[in-house]
């Protein structure tokens, strides 16, 4: 995504229509368009009502009735809710971090970019928007949530407006732009507004498996859909908005076509021991060490977003400072160094962050990384009092969520009294990389209905049975 002028083929980011998928006509143009190719980019025809792709041999949930319960009742009647029924029958297009690339590098055609992400944005948008109305009725009337909707139909209603403009005008481009930060803009709160939401329902109605199980599906889907979606909006705003970063000349747009991984690993670990000095007045030493495979004794380098790196390692190295100091606090032998571990094979790229800080026990490790499970006080949501995501216990999950995004992964191995072990696994080819996106169908749908199931496998009982008097007569 170089400059306006620039002219050439976006990577095929649709499938072209199946043989023998019908292409309803009349519709409108946006029905047209998406059944032609434009700019070399084949579009998705829709489908009808209730019907899925061709070969999946399920059907996707109707929407009026989960939309009359977010408040929209002109369903039937057309309207926005019509609208988000229409684009939420498509399936996001997943592209690859290599796709990104090339296009940024060279072939960036502001014209194709946006031919394609007016598209795409409010099929992503709408794909959530249908999820987000099978929540609890109690979690979509906490007013945070209603707000986080209120977002979401503005944002959507703002990118429709150039379902059939032109790129031929140069100031719909312009205006297109400015959307596009105004939305991002817009959207840069959702996941502390959202996460006050589920500290208002927790409070008030206590905590449900089945209910908790459904929040934790949804948020993953929900902040993995929002992660996405300014992916795509952050290439095209610094692809095409005109300013390089003075710091970064050589990214294409949030992408590092040679991420040093060391290089970020010791930023990340210094803006987290500056944290940890101002709050405990010391913090822990780093060790890094690299084990290159593919190119031995040269600096491992990753095509890759640092952004998200960042995220992740900056997390992982708060919480085992935290750990660390608090358990070693007052003994003369001093702090453990946190060691870094960074291997690159054929396959992935993995980083290993081990510390000595205690660990947790096995049954907590995946409550780490559940929403529902933050013991942590309510948060302020005014920025002038709080630091982004402090408090409400999600940095753990949405740096899962980033690591899987390109599909990697970020996984906890701890041995209590001693440690914890943090892994990060990253694709090593950035062709492999491929955004891992919801996507609301009929699978999805079933997850929120389904009622709980008796466990199969025994539980301990709370009052063990008397084996007394099972013994047999003498």
């Amino acid at each position: 995504m170089g400059g306006r002028h620039a002219t050439a083929v976006l990577p095929p980011l649709f499938s072209p229509p199946s043989a023998g998928v019908r292409v309803r006509r009349g519709r409108s143009a946006c029905v047209r368009e998406r059944a032609q190719a434009v700019g070399g980019v084949f579009v998705r025809s829709p489908l009808p009502p209730g019907r899925a792709a061709e070969g999946d041999g399920r059907r996707r949930p109707g929407c009026c009735a989960s939309m009359r319960r977010g408040g929209c009742a002109a369903a039937e009647a057309g309207g926005p809710c019509r609208q988000i029924e229409y684009y939420s029958r498509f399936s996001p297009s997943p592209l690859s971090i290599k796709q990104f690339l090339d296009f940024g590098r060279d072939n960036a055609c502001e014209k194709t970019s946006y031919m394609f992400l007016r598209k795409e944005l409010p099929v992503r948008l709408a794909n959530t928007m249908r999820e987000v109305n099978l929540l609890p009725d109690n979690l979509l009337n906490r007013p945070s949530v209603g707000l986080v909707q209120s977002w979401y139909m503005q944002s959507f209603l703002e990118l429709l407006e150039y379902e059939n403009k032109s790129p031929e005008d140069p100031h719909v481009l312009d205006d297109f732009l400015d959307v596009l930060i105004k939305v991002r803009n817009r959207h840069n709160d959702v996941v502390p507004t959202m996460a006050q939401g589920v500290i208002e329902y927790k409070e008030k109605y206590g905590f449900d498996p089945f209910v908790s199980s459904n929040i934790q599906y949804f948020l993953d889907r929900f902040y993995t859909n929002r992660i996405s979606f300014r992916m795509l909006i952050n290439q095209h705003t610094l692809l095409f908005g005109g300013d390089i970063n003075p710091a970064h000349p050589k990214h294409i747009g949030s992408i590092d076509p040679n991420c040093n991984v060391a290089e970020v690993v010791k930023d990340a670990y210094e803006t987290a021991k500056m944290l940890c000095e101002q709050y405990y007045l010391v913090a822990p030493e780093l060790e890094v060490e690299e084990f290159n495979a593919k190119a031995p004794n040269k600096p491992i380098q990753v095509v890759y977003v640092p952004s998200h790196l960042f995220h992740m390692l900056f997390e992982l190295f708060k919480n085992s400072m935290r750990a660390t100091v608090e358990l070693h606090e007052g003994k003369k032998e001093g702090y453990p160094s946190i060691k870094t571990l960074v291997t690159l094979g054929k396959e992935d790229l993995s980083i290993k962050i081990s510390d000595q800080g205690g660990g947790v026990p096995l049954r907590k490790i995946d409550r780490l990384f559940n929403y529902m499970y933050s013991t942590a006080p309510r948060p302020s949501l005014e920025p002038s009092r709080a630091v982004p995501l402090a408090g409400f216990g999600y940095g753990l999950p949405i740096s899962r969520l980033y690591a899987r995004y390109f599909q990697g992964d970020l996984k906890l191995y701890s041995m209590e009294g001693v440690g914890s072990d943090a892994v990060i696994y990253l694709k090593a080819l950035s062709s492999e990389s491929f955004e891992r996106l919801p996507v609301f169908n009929k699978s999805a749908w079933r997850h929120y209905k389904t009622t709980p199931e008796a466990d199969d496998w025994s539980n301990p009982s709370s009052e063990p049975r008397d084996a007394s008097k099972y013994k047999a007569n003498r």
